[in-house]
C-alpha cells in the first residue's frame, strides 16, 4: 500500500522553531565547531621519581562507555512534551513509545473511537486493524527541520485488561525520501509524541465543542445564588457544571457591561474590565445596579462537580466586598432569565 498523508508540524512546533533560523542542519545542530572531537585521549599520569602515590575516588571518572551521539549528530532541539489536554491522564514515555494512562474505561473508549475517526478523516489508511490494535500506513510529515521528506508508520494499541485503561502510540517504521531507515531512539520518541499530541489536541477540541453544545442546551437551567467556599467565605454559586458555565459566562458578562480581556480555562480565570451602565439599563433589567467601580477585575471559577463557584478580586488582587458579590448574583440570574 502506498497511501500517504501529509501533516504540517508548524502549529505543534512553533515554540521550538520560533528562535531558530537558517538551514535545516543549523536548526538541529549547535552553532559551534566540533574541534573537541580532536581532543587527544587521556594519558596515564606519571609520578616524579621518589614520590608516593596518593589515591582518592573523589574525582574518579567511571570506566565505562556511554552511548549517544557526538558532534554534528547531537540534536539541540528542545525535547517534545505530551500536551496535557486530557484531564486525569498520566503520561508514560519509554522505549516502546508514549502511553496515556486514562482515568476510566469510558474515556479510553472515547479516545480510541476518536483516533479511528481522525485517521479516517485525514485519509490515513490502516495496514492492520483489530479490536485493540491499529497499524497505520505511511504518514508523511512536512517539517522545516528536515532536508528530505520524512514519513513514519505507527502502531496504536489499547489495553484489554479490566482496570488498565492504557492507550499507546509507537513509531515502528521510518523513511527519509524513498529510503527506509532504522528507527532511531530520538525519532521514535519525538514523532510518537507528535502523533500523540495530534490525538490529545483533537480530543480537547471535541470536549470543548460538546461543552459548548451542552451549555446551549442547559442555559435555561442555571440557578444563581450566594453561597460559601470551603473556607466559609462568600462566593456566587451557579448550579451548573464547570464546563457548561465556563462556556456560557462570556455572553452573560457581555450583556452586563463587562469586557472579557483574557481567559484561562485550566486555571478558571477570566480577566474583565467593567464599565457601569446607566439607570435605565438596570430599570429595564429589573435589578439594582452592580456595586462595582469602573475598573478591571479577575473572576475566579471553581469546579464543585455539578456546581461552579465564582469569586471576584479587584486589580490589586483583593476580594471585592460581600455586598458587591451579593449585587452580582441577582444580575447574573436576570441576565440568564432575559436570554431565555
Amino acid at each position: 500500500m502506498n497511501s500517504k498523508h501529509r501533516f504540517v508540524l508548524t502549529t505543534l512546533m512553533v515554540a521550538t522553531l520560533a528562535a531558530c533560523s537558517g538551514s535545516e542542519e543549523r536548526r538541529r545542530q549547535a552553532n559551534q565547531d566540533f574541534t573537541y572531537l580532536e581532543t587527544k585521549p587521556l594519558m596515564e599520569w606519571e609520578l616524579p621519581a621518589g614520590t608516593e602515590p596518593y589515591n582518592t575516588d573523589d574525582f574518579a571518572i567511571p570506566a565505562r562507555s556511554f552511548a549517544g551521539e557526538i558532534g554534528s549528530g547531537v540534536d539541540i532541539r528542545p525535547p517534545q512534551q505530551v500536551l496535557a489536554l486530557i484531564p486525569g491522564a498520566r503520561v508514560v514515555k519509554n522505549g516502546e513509545g508514549v502511553t496515556l494512562m486514562l482515568a476510566n474505561s469510558e474515556e479510553l473508549a472515547g479516545v480510541w473511537s476518536l483516533t479511528k475517526t481522525m485517521l479516517s478523516e485525514q485519509g490515513i489508511t490502516l495496514r492492520d486493524q483489530s479490536a485493540n490494535r491499529m497499524e497505520t500506513d505511511w504518514v508523511t510529515w512536512t517539517n522545516e527541520d528536515n532536508e528530505t521528506q520524512i514519513s513514519s508508520r505507527y502502531v496504536i494499541e489499547k489495553s484489554d485488561q479490566p482496570g488498565r485503561n492504557s492507550y499507546q502510540i509507537s513509531l515502528v517504521d521510518w523513511r527519509e525520501g524513498e529510503t527506509t531507515e532504522p528507527v532511531s531512539t530520538l525519532n521514535k520518541e519525538r514523532y510518537s509524541i507528535l502523533m500523540t499530541n495530534l490525538v490529545t489536541s483533537r480530543y480537547d477540541a471535541q470536549v470543548r465543542e460538546e461543552a459548548r453544545i451542552r451549555a446551549q442546551e442547559l442555559v435555561k437551567q442555571i440557578p444563581i445564588s450566594m453561597g460559601q467556599d470551603r473556607s466559609g467565605l462568600p462566593v456566587i454559586i451557579a448550579r451548573a457544571s464547570y464546563n457548561v458555565f465556563w462556556e456560557r459566562l462570556p455572553s452573560l458578562l457581555d450583556q452586563l457591561g463587562f469586557t472579557v480581556e483574557g481567559r484561562n480555562r485550566s486555571q478558571g480565570v477570566v480577566e474583565v474590565k467593567f464599565r457601569g451602565q446607566d439607570d435605565q439599563f438596570w430599570t429595564d433589567l429589573g435589578v439594582k445596579p452592580i456595586e462595582l467601580d469602573d475598573s478591571t477585575y479577575r473572576l475566579q471559577l471553581g469546579d464543585l462537580g455539578n456546581r461552579t463557584s465564582l469569586n471576584v478580586t479587584d486589580s490589586d488582587g483583593k476580594p471585592v466586598t460581600e455586598r458587591a458579590l451579593e449585587s452580582l448574583a441577582p444580575v447574573f440570574a436576570k441576565a440568564i432569565e432575559r436570554t431565555n
